[in-house]
């Protein structure tokens, strides 16, 4: 296959995706600035990355580095091939699938200034492979899990204001509650509407297939000297965070039964954590390292506590900690839990159903609540913050 059949190929591909995306996108998106002649979108899988870059590729081609098509060809000439051609610029989909990614975007962007550079990628861990040497050039852009804000507007086509779940506009509550049942649509949500595919069915599914694409295709690009031991040890701790109504585990146990050293373990919890797979909340003050005792470790995504037919009794501290990292906010694991279960931005929360009470915390977060209360939040308007 030459350059040019490879462009004709891209273009028919690029045709049918956009014919079918969806008629209602993300509202996340219109907050995004993407005037950035270089850009680099991360996120997790599934929350709409090539979606977002599509509705926005008018005049720019889209390369998908992960289709075979692609791989025989180096990035640089493909890009050079379609300015050539004529477009206005180049979206390089999954762009660490591309050999020396890196290297031929900095090319690229210097070699051609009039052009618009785009690549998404699903792993931050291509932070630390390649971004430190485009960092001038590119700006970064993290599209996060999908909001339950964002959730009632694509399902009910009902789109809220932004709320801050910590200093409530009361309006704007009572807009919410008179427009639909929250916690039913809260329900709904926590069980199968983070990502935005939940429009096409079959969440469960879906779900499932990026959980096994992040263990057996992710975590072994960017682990050196990854074993089928050591994928065997990354399913036992994802069974054990979906059955355990603790969300710790236990370092010393797990190196004993698998046989890895704690080095090896602690690099596998990392990867997991880089691609969106788990997240880990430590404490305030612990060292710059992983650190993962007096840890919590949750799911990064609550739903996949439901999809995986889990124990869901960490599901509520798991969305708590979820919709506030999301929403870009700084949350630790409380040292004491006699007094909270997280701090965050120096409040401290406490969390549970809807008789819970605030310990000595600064607010109780209650699920099954629909109305906020002094020092109480709702859980569902945690979800309100983007």
């Amino acid at each position: 296959m030459t350059l040019q059949d490879l462009l004709s190929k891209l273009q028919e591909i690029q045709a049918r995706l956009v014919l079918n995306l969806p008629k209602r996108l993300r509202p996340y998106f219109d907050a995004l600035d993407l005037s950035a002649r270089g850009l680099l979108v991360l996120g997790p899988r599934g929350v709409g990355k090539t979606t977002l870059a599509l509705s926005r590729s008018k005049g720019m081609l889209y390369i998908p580095a992960d289709n075979p098509l692609v791989a025989p060809f180096k990035l640089w000439d493909i890009c050079e091939a379609a300015f050539g051609a004529g477009y206005d610029g180049v979206i390089v989909d999954e762009v660490h699938y591309a050999r020396e990614w890196a290297v031929h975007l900095k090319a690229l962007y210097d070699a051609f200034p009039g052009k618009r550079i785009w690549a998404t990628d699903s792993s931050s861990a291509s932070l630390e492979s390649g971004v430190s040497d485009l960092s001038r050039r590119f700006v970064q852009i993290r599209v996060p899990l999908l909001s339950f804000r964002e959730f009632i507007a694509l399902k009910h086509d009902r789109l809220f204001p932004v709320i801050d779940p910590f200093n409530p506009d009361i309006p704007s509550v009572q807009g919410v509650i008179n427009a639909i049942n929250p916690l039913a649509a809260f329900g709904e949500y926590l069980r199968q509407g983070l990502r935005p595919f939940f429009l096409e069915g079959h969440y469960a599914e879906r779900l499932k297939n990026v959980l096994d694409k992040m263990v057996f295709s992710d975590v072994p690009f960017w682990t050196p000297q990854i074993s089928e031991n050591h994928l065997r040890l990354m399913q036992a701790i994802v069974g054990h965070l979906a059955m355990s109504p603790i969300p710790v585990i236990s370092v010393e146990s797990l190196t004993r039964e698998w046989g890895v050293g704690k080095v090896k373990l602690y690099d596998l919890i990392e990867v997991m954590m880089r691609i969106c797979l788990i997240r880990v909340i430590e404490r305030k003050g612990a060292a710059s390292k992983l650190h993962l005792r007096g840890a919590k470790l949750f799911f990064y995504d609550p739903s996949t506590y439901y999809v995986l037919n889990g124990n869901t009794a960490n599901v509520r501290e798991a969305f708590v900690a979820c919709s506030l990292e999301e929403a870009g906010r700084s949350v630790f694991a409380a040292d004491d839990e006699r007094i909270c279960d997280f701090v965050v931005d120096g409040v401290t929360l406490e969390v549970g159903g809807k008789s819970k009470l605030g310990k000595a915390a600064d607010f109780v977060v209650r699920d099954g609540l629909d109305v906020p209360l002094p020092g109480v939040i709702p859980m569902w308007l945690l979800g309100m913050m983007y």
